[in-house]
């Protein structure tokens, strides 16, 4: 179908296309069709002028706007039929009781044009095969003979003003090809809004799909940083807790006198040694703890727990004597009267 001619819609230019589609060929522009609208307009001027020109129907008809055309570029039934005319050809309305009493079979035509609400579309034979020319279509659109009187039924129903198409029409290339042959169509076309926007939903939907497809990986990405953040912070919980407990295990050997009372101290290295059993609550992990390191720790843990624990802490003075002989002395402190 090549062969047959087909402007498709550019802005509201529906009856160039129109007049164009029937035609089979670029005959008509829209200053063509533009200085026929004026002409009328003249035309129609005239004939209010001769009722007289202060009368107030003359002033309100040159007060309103061109019913012929518009700046769209719409142009009425007048402009067309006039335009038709040049080429010998007449419109007739489809369901006029003038056209309904011939009773003629739709098939028999040539050529229809239907309006609807400013636009225009022709339906033409060629060869022996119906096309809907539609500009708002992607291409002609193949009419059985069985559907032709169906479809124009449709369009009745849908609030179309359907034209017969009376006179010759020019020769044109689609004719003589689809005069010899039949052609067959395999897919219909799809109006040209239709096609552009399953276009763009396709272009959507895999753009949808590609943004899915990151935002899974990215929340997979952020559930993986968000696990080992957490890792981390057990990690870390646990190791603090573990310090505090050691912190309070020596803090309490070494108020209780524990440690001082099974130490020893070595004057050249400075360090505290405990006892087997003091040294494994104090650490777990076989170091030497240097005093001034104890206090260190103690310190720490005090700051953190934000309370003064030394003024919980009773004062007193512990005398501890070592003697070279293995007796001890036990000091008892009474209680002043």
């Amino acid at each position: 179908m090549d062969a047959i001619f087909h402007e498709k819609q550019e802005g509201s230019l529906c009856a160039q296309h129109c007049l164009n589609n029937l035609l089979q060929g670029e005959y008509f522009t829209p200053v063509d069709l533009s200085s026929i609208a004026h002409q009328l307009d003249e035309e129609e001027r005239m004939r209010m002028a001769e009722g007289g020109m202060g009368s107030d129907e003359y002033r309100t008809f040159l007060q309103q706007p061109s019913g012929n055309m518009d700046d769209s570029g719409f142009f009425s039934i007048q402009v067309i039929s006039n335009a038709l005319s040049v080429w010998g050809l007449e419109l007739i309305l489809f369901n006029s009781r003038e056209y309904q009493s011939l009773m003629i079979n739709p098939i028999n035509e040539k050529a229809f044009i239907c309006n609807y609400k400013e636009h225009w579309f022709t339906v033409r034979k060629l060869g022996q095969q119906w096309f809907n020319l539609n500009s708002l279509l992607t291409g002609p659109e193949l009419i059985s003979d069985t559907y032709l009187a169906l479809f124009l039924a449709q369009l009745q129903q849908e609030g179309y003003s359907i034209f017969v198409i009376r006179g010759h029409l020019p020769e044109c290339e689609a004719e003589q090809i689809l005069g010899i042959m039949r052609v067959q169509q395999q897919q219909r076309p799809k109006l040209i809004g239709e096609d552009q926007a399953q276009t763009s939903a396709g272009r959507l939907a895999t753009l949808s799909q590609t943004e899915i497809g990151f935002n899974v990986q990215s929340d997979a990405v952020d559930e993986d940083e968000a696990l080992k953040r957490a890792l981390a912070l057990s990690r870390q919980d646990i190791d603090v807790e573990d310090e505090e407990a050691d912190l309070r295990r020596a803090i309490q050997l070494s108020m209780q006198g524990a440690v001082l009372t099974n130490a020893s101290t070595d004057s050249s290295s400075g360090r505290v040694r405990v006892d087997s059993k003091a040294e494994g609550e104090l650490r777990g992990n076989n170091e030497m703890l240097t005093a001034d390191e104890l206090r260190k720790r103690r310190q720490a843990y005090f700051d953190r727990q934000q309370q003064p624990l030394q003024s919980n802490i009773p004062s007193q003075e512990n005398t501890t004597s070592i003697e070279n002989s293995s007796t001890e002395v036990d000091q008892q402190q009474k209680p002043s009267l």
